[in-house]
């Protein structure tokens, strides 16, 4: 089978479809959350070569985040904003998976023990919250069997080179953390509270709220000497699969976090702290109850695996 895609548009969607001896056509696209009117909207990230993490004598450099190696990463599709709680509120309340199944192809979200928004928001376009990876990662599944499209979380390294779209200063925009303002909510305009997605610039690729409002979950276990051991020229790279709940990295930071934590470079990394307060024996594998600031977008890699690697994909970080 070859892995190709074809773009099927109709007068207000573009629906993305694996197809054999079909033409690629890498452009923007939109898809519907099944079971729903809502849409969500890709956007396509080319393949290149970047220079991964920052430079020494970068302000507010942190030691995990070099030296810094050259990379190349392959073309994907990566979500123009993060996901919305509406979005995942269709899989929360889909009633053709079953909550908490083990043996279930998908299993939809346990309830949450307590509101996890505190009152932020909810409907109408604010980010999903307060999440798992784990939890991030069955959303994509569920997405794969619903669609027939593979969707996943991005690499630490595509989540850098879709966030810098070309440059190699500290945020997308420059080195200016005054002009953060107009790209991210953060500690200083955030009123402490995360907001409705898509209300700040964009970067060059088109990709809304990289910086702040929430941090954003990736693929990668969590790798202090990540850095150090990276190759330069290096294609796509990745950590290796870890069952480990705790440390993921997560990238972007979040509406509570200061502009020298919202550089591209940053990383973050997960804690079990995030869920001390969850009074459930075992806890929660879906919620955080002290991760407020914690959220995902998803991507869609232009080669797409056969169903079988699909299905080993999530098999392998998931567990199902």
């Amino acid at each position: 089978m070859k892995k190709l895609l074809i773009l099927l548009f109709t007068s207000v969607t573009c629906q993305l479809a694996a197809a054999q001896d079909s033409v690629k056509l890498f452009v923007t696209y939109k898809f519907s959350i099944p079971g729903s009117t809502l849409q969500c909207k890709m956007v396509p990230i080319e393949a290149g070569n970047f220079l991964m993490g920052s430079a020494a004598t970068e302000k507010d450099h942190a030691a995990d985040e070099g030296p810094q190696h050259k990379v190349s990463v392959s073309a994907f599709w990566m979500g123009a904003y993060e996901v919305t709680r509406d979005e995942f509120d269709v899989f929360y309340k889909d009633e053709t998976t079953s909550e908490n199944s083990a043996v279930d192809a998908v299993t939809r979200p346990s309830p949450q023990y307590i509101d996890l928004s505190w009152g932020m928001g909810k409907e109408g376009g604010y980010p999903v919250n307060s999440m798992s990876q784990f939890a991030a990662l069955m959303y994509c599944k569920w997405l794969y069997t619903k669609t027939g499209v593979f969707y996943r979380l991005p690499t630490e390294a595509e989540w850098e080179y879709a966030c810098r779209a070309g440059t190699t200063t500290r945020y997308y925009f420059g080195n200016d953390e005054k002009q953060l303002d107009n790209y991210a909510w953060y500690e200083k305009n955030s009123d402490g509270k995360f907001q409705k997605v898509g209300m700040k610039l964009p970067n060059a690729w088109g990709l809304y709220d990289m910086l702040g409002n929430v941090c954003e979950w990736t693929l990668d276990h969590y790798d202090a000497k990540r850095m150090e051991a990276l190759q330069d020229n290096t294609k796509d790279p990745a950590t290796e699969p870890n069952t480990s709940k705790y440390p993921k990295v997560l990238r972007g930071g979040g509406f509570a976090d200061e502009a020298g934590q919202l550089r591209s470079a940053t990383r973050y990394k997960s804690d079990a702290s995030w869920n001390r307060r969850d009074p459930q024996i075992p806890k929660s594998k879906w919620w955080l109850t002290d991760a407020s600031a914690v959220g995902f977008r998803i991507v869609c890699p232009l080669e797409q695996p056969t169903p079988a690697q699909a299905l080993a994909f999530y098999k392998t970080y998931i567990g199902r």
